[in-house]
């Protein structure tokens, strides 16, 4: 079982969460060539090892958030926000 820190809602199981893919790639604009877009979404390395994902807290908060994790081990480096900003916009907001 997976454990995601949630920077929102705290430690929660990973079947709160869905995985939403590499949080690496780039994606092409939305008029960008067929081409461009079967590049960016089926022709991408599988990574062994430390890699960003993002993944949606469905079951939570709702927030898209960066896990750092490695594929082997399934060992969770780093939890952030997936937007820059949200985490002190939302704290702003409370007080």
């Amino acid at each position: 079982m997976i454990r995601i820190n949630c920077p929102f809602c705290g430690e929660r199981d990973h079947a709160e969460f869905n995985y939403g893919g590499d949080a690496t790639i780039e994606y092409p604009a939305l008029d960008a060539p067929v081409e461009d877009w079967v590049q960016a979404v089926y022709e991408r390395e599988n990574i062994r090892g430390v890699q960003f994902e993002t993944w949606h807290h469905q079951f939570g908060c709702r927030m898209w958030i960066v896990v750092e994790r490695d594929t082997m081990t399934h060992e969770i480096h780093s939890v952030r926000p997936a937007h820059e900003g949200i985490g002190s916009a939302l704290k702003g907001a409370g007080q």
